[in-house]
């Protein structure tokens, strides 16, 4: 027997999800377990399985949801995770999506805590040369803080006692809640575009960890690190530890600690001022002293007691000099002469005129030189000439012909007849004299044994 109609696949796992989405019992639910087989996605969806002694469930969190989470999961993991039972349609497999979650056994601020102090640790926000150092004598100290909170008015009543000349600029600032760590990085960047203060203290009054959150947040720190203002960290109790103490340039107790840091006290400055103020009067004591004892020495030496001796003396030393002085001027005078004397033999032998003289007759006898080199040449190429020409005429045909020989050409006068073999009886020839030429016809060939 067939049935009315079968379900697909796809329809059961459907039917199934919209059961368990629909049973109120399996969604909006806590599980405690251990994670295991953690991944987290480049899509930023995280996936793992939580597990117990007796089972496991696969498990998923959305990034929209995991992006919230005040610490990093990992494997081993104990978690509290908060979220419902559904089904993916594609595998047929039921499993657990997470919207929340946190550690089980340990406060996830604490945690969150303990991994931003590490992960800024290990990029070095924390080390110490790259602390600023405080202003030994601020002008003006700036407060970051509450304007209504306990700790403003002990910063307040240490700086007014400490030094009533000190001028104090208060940024007010949300110290607790969601907008608190944006408030007070927006105050840190304000006060260092204005300028205006020499140091800053950053701060509030003792409080729980929930409470002092925003002293922990990453986006705090990094502001900190960034000012160009040093900055004195002052949060909570002095037992109390924030991510901000660490990246300050210098952690106070408490706010008032803060305060006593920031600015000396003038009571300080007052027997600081009295101790220099004596040390420059010794200084010019004993400078006084020095000068009287070298006055003294001058007025007991010669110069002032036989001053007539110490003239002499000068006199008998300014004698020496000048007979030095005319003696090294004879000297030079004797050694400019003689530099002088060669100067002028040197200057006569590139005179001009003696040159242009030299000149001339080495142009005279260059010129009989090339004469009669050309003459010879001339005598040598008419020599040469002569034979030449006579060799020619040696070998010229007019020569042969006078002789009595004659030359034949065809009837075109362009080839010489050299063979009988050129011409049949009957062809029109011309035969050159040497006085003339012959029109001729073959009448007949015989050849020659």
């Amino acid at each position: 027997m067939e049935p009315a109609r079968a379900l697909s696949i796809r329809e059961i796992n459907r039917l199934i999800k919209a059961k368990l989405e629909g049973d109120s019992g399996l969604q909006d639910i806590w599980l405690r377990g251990e994670i295991s087989n953690f991944t987290f996605h480049s899509s930023g969806h995280m996936y793992f399985t939580l597990k117990d002694e007796n089972a496991k469930l696969k498990c998923i969190m959305f990034a929209s949801y995991n992006q919230r989470l005040p610490f990093s999961p990992k494997n081993g993991m104990k978690v509290l995770a908060r979220g419902g039972i559904s089904v993916y349609e594609r595998d047929g497999q039921y499993q657990f999506y997470a919207t929340s979650m946190q550690p089980d056994g340990i406060g996830s601020l604490y945690l969150a805590f303990e991994q931003l102090k590490r992960k800024l640790e290990a990029e070095g926000l924390f080390l110490p040369e790259a602390k600023r150092q405080l202003p030994r004598y601020p002008r003006t100290v700036g407060i970051i803080t509450s304007p209504t909170g306990a700790a403003v008015r002990d910063i307040m009543i240490t700086l007014e006692r400490r030094n009533p000349g000190v001028h104090v600029l208060l940024y007010p600032v949300s110290v607790q809640g969601t907008g608190a760590a944006p408030s007070i990085v927006r105050a840190i960047r304000t006060m260092n575009e204005l300028g205006a203060a020499d140091v800053l203290i950053v701060g509030r009054g003792g409080g729980s960890l929930e409470e002092l959150w925003a002293f922990n947040e990453e986006m705090v720190a990094r502001a900190i690190r960034g000012s160009v203002i040093p900055i004195i960290s002052a949060v909570g109790h002095e037992t109390d530890f924030t991510i901000a103490d660490f990246a300050a340039d210098l952690r106070a107790a408490t706010p008032t600690a803060a305060a006593e840091i920031a600015v000396r006290h003038i009571g300080e400055l007052q027997q600081g001022l009295a101790h220099l103020e004596q040390r420059m009067a010794g200084s010019l004591r004993a400078l006084l002293g020095k000068a009287r004892e070298r006055w003294q020495h001058a007025a007991r030496s010669s110069y002032f007691t036989q001053p007539r001796r110490s003239l002499l003396a000068q006199a008998e030393r300014l004698d020496r000099l000048t007979e030095t002085l005319h003696y090294r001027m004879k000297t030079e005078q004797a050694k400019a002469r003689e530099r002088l004397s060669r100067l002028e033999g040197r200057l006569l032998a590139v005179n001009p005129r003696q040159q242009a003289i030299h000149a001339r007759q080495r142009i005279t006898t260059a010129s009989r030189g090339l004469e009669l080199a050309m003459k010879g040449i001339a005598r040598d190429k008419s020599g040469r000439f002569g034979s030449l020409v006579r060799q020619l005429d040696a070998l010229s045909p007019l020569k042969v012909m006078a002789r009595g020989y004659s030359l034949a050409y065809d009837e075109q006068e362009k080839a010489l007849i050299r063979s009988i073999n050129e011409v049949q009886p009957g062809d029109r020839i011309h035969v050159r004299l040497t006085d003339g030429k012959l029109d001729c016809q073959v009448w007949g060939i015989q050849e020659e044994g």
